[in-house]
């Protein structure tokens, strides 16, 4: 079954597309979070980050970079803030990976990432050497 964003690509539903490439496509978000809120998406359907081939996450990659100064002169924007919800637990609510440029502007009432997460950890250093750890071999 193909995801709304999938039927954005091919034409069906409507959007406001900002850039298409071969294997990329832009449009501001239908529910923005603040003005010039974009989408990036691959054309193909790829659930999580992790599924996405190298090739294809290399062409998301340039057209973010390309994208985030563009989002932000557009709207005239003091940051922004770029993200993947990479899984339903994430917050991810379409199964097709996308990336968010939600332009930021001084005194929004945004936060900082680090305010997505509520009550964070308190690990020991023991526990965050043995995450690093597994990090390390799993690469």
């Amino acid at each position: 079954m193909s995801t709304i964003f999938s039927q954005i690509v091919d034409g069906e539903i409507p959007a406001r597309v900002v850039y298409e490439d071969e294997a990329t496509f832009a449009f501001l978000d239908a529910n923005p979070l603040a003005p010039g809120h974009t989408l990036v998406i691959p054309k193909e359907e790829y659930e999580r980050l992790n599924d996405v081939p190298e090739d294809v996450a290399s062409a998301l990659y340039a057209t973010i970079h390309a994208l985030v100064p563009a989002v932000e002169d557009a709207v005239d924007a003091d940051a922004s803030t770029v993200a993947f919800n990479n899984g339903e637990a994430a917050g991810q609510e379409v199964p097709h990976v996308h990336c968010h440029i939600v332009p930021r502007f001084e005194g929004d009432g945004g936060g900082p990432i680090h305010a997505i997460a509520g009550e964070t950890p308190d690990l020991s250093d023991g526990e965050l050497d043995e995450i690093a750890s597994d990090i390390e071999t799993r690469v």
